[in-house]
């Protein structure tokens, strides 16, 4: 028989009340233009034109790992001393530009302008040269644009305000339809995305669509009738976009282990009418191969600490992941943003007591993490160094937005990306 792990239960209200340190001073995260990273593997004939400095292009260049010769579906339009002194215009060499690679790359069809600090400081209208790019080459390319500037924001916000630009794209769903439809939101890995569409399929709940498509022309309708499952917890605005237009969420935990991935799955599949033993028996299969798997990473993380600094905005459903799943212990959760209504579900599964934080003041973060001495570290790469010469063993928070994490079949690998450090810590000790 295949080994079942064992999941705390939880208490009444979880941290629903729970009181959250907010913190406000100095920041350490990368800045929106890294979702470009992922998102442009995503939308596979779309383009990321970054609107920026010598400095984004170094950024973007670094963070993707994209060799001199490739022909990766992101550039950088670079502001120099020409255009910040006002002796050029902006919008003329951005026409200029983005005519220029249109005509090299026939097969884009959708071109975000993606702004960045540069481009805001010196206040560059980027939704009027969208639409007056978009008249341009429309039907065959459309533009679209939105900011990924680092400027009090997280990293993570980048690919929510690229769907958040989407939204008013999305065709109208038919009004006279009665059935609703189920919209999945947020970047997936498609070896992710085909697994859920199969568990989908094998519910009964016909075509569920996926946003982002794979495709830019591939839009799922959307109205009153749809209901959308967030896929990622840091979509706040694409939500608020979504709702706008009709659309309802599905209250749900975040696909992030197996309990996780089977109470979001249930929210969708009871709302359309799956029969809870039809939903058992589709999902076992797959419940049973993580829970077999997960139960070997526990072994390495049970009883362990774990300190969570703010970076992706993916901390509080890792934390209920880890301590209800692997047994750690939650030091301390802190995430850049806590949005209560989206993460209701995930707050009411955390350990009564759970140390939450909203926000950054890095100091203050890095003496209470000395003074805890945890047995393992989340953070962003400009701690991660400084922390492990220290003796401290760290994770980087940005491999887990990178690496395909949801879903029953990810479970393990997702426990193993926590277990790895500690794993390679002890090896350097012996």
């Amino acid at each position: 028989m295949n080994a079942v792990i064992p999941i705390r239960s939880a208490s009444a209200t979880g941290c629903t009340d729970a009181p959250v340190l907010k913190e406000r001073g100095q920041r350490e995260v990368f800045c929106g233009l890294t979702g470009i990273i992922w998102l442009h593997r995503k939308i596979q004939d779309a383009f990321f034109l970054v609107v920026g400095s010598r400095t984004c292009a170094h950024l973007i260049q670094s963070a993707a790992g994209v060799m001199i010769f490739a022909e990766p579906r992101f550039a950088t339009a670079i502001i120099d001393e020409r255009d910040l002194a006002g002796l050029a215009d902006a919008n003329t060499e951005l026409d200029r530009v983005v005519t220029r690679l249109l005509e090299r790359r026939p097969e884009i069809k959708l071109l975000f302008l993606v702004g960045s600090c540069p481009s805001e400081v010196i206040k560059l209208d980027l939704a009027r040269a969208a639409s007056r790019l978009s008249t341009t080459f429309s039907p065959k390319v459309r533009v679209l644009n939105y900011s990924g500037s680092g400027i009090e924001t997280t990293f993570t916000q980048g690919e929510d305000a690229c769907l958040a630009s989407m939204v008013p794209v999305l065709p109208q769903a038919d009004a006279m339809s009665d059935a609703p439809d189920l919209l999945v939101v947020g970047s997936l890995a498609d070896v992710v995305e085909d697994q859920f569409a199969r568990l989908f399929n094998q519910l009964g709940m016909g075509k569920v669509r996926f946003f982002p498509p794979r495709q830019a022309n591939d839009l799922a309708a959307i109205g009153p009738n749809t209901r959308y499952l967030l896929a990622q917890p840091f979509l706040a605005d694409t939500a608020r976009a979504l709702e706008a237009r009709g659309a309802q969420r599905i209250p749900a935990p975040f696909p992030l282990g197996i309990e996780g991935t089977n109470q979001w799955l249930w929210a969708a599949a009871a709302l359309f009418n799956v029969a809870k033993n039809h939903f058992d028996a589709v999902t076992e299969p797959a419940r049973q191969r993580a829970s077999a798997a997960v139960a070997r990473q526990r072994t390495q993380l049970a009883g362990k600490r774990i300190f969570f600094f703010p970076d992706s905005q993916l901390e509080i459903p890792l934390a209920r992941f880890l301590s209800r799943e692997l047994g750690m212990e939650l030091v301390e959760v802190g995430t850049p943003y806590l949005h209560r209504q989206h993460l209701a579900e995930e707050l009411a599964l955390l350990p009564e007591g759970t140390f939450l934080s909203e926000g950054q003041h890095v100091e203050n973060q890095l003496d209470r993490c000395r003074a805890a001495k945890p047995d393992i570290v989340v953070c962003g790469l400009g701690l991660a160094n400084p922390l492990e010469s220290e003796g401290l063993t760290t994770k980087w928070a940005i491999e887990l937005v990178f690496t395909p994490i949801q879903g029953y079949d990810q479970a393990p690998d997702l426990a193993e990306l926590f277990s790895r450090p500690l794993v390679r810590r002890l090896k350097l000790a012996a």
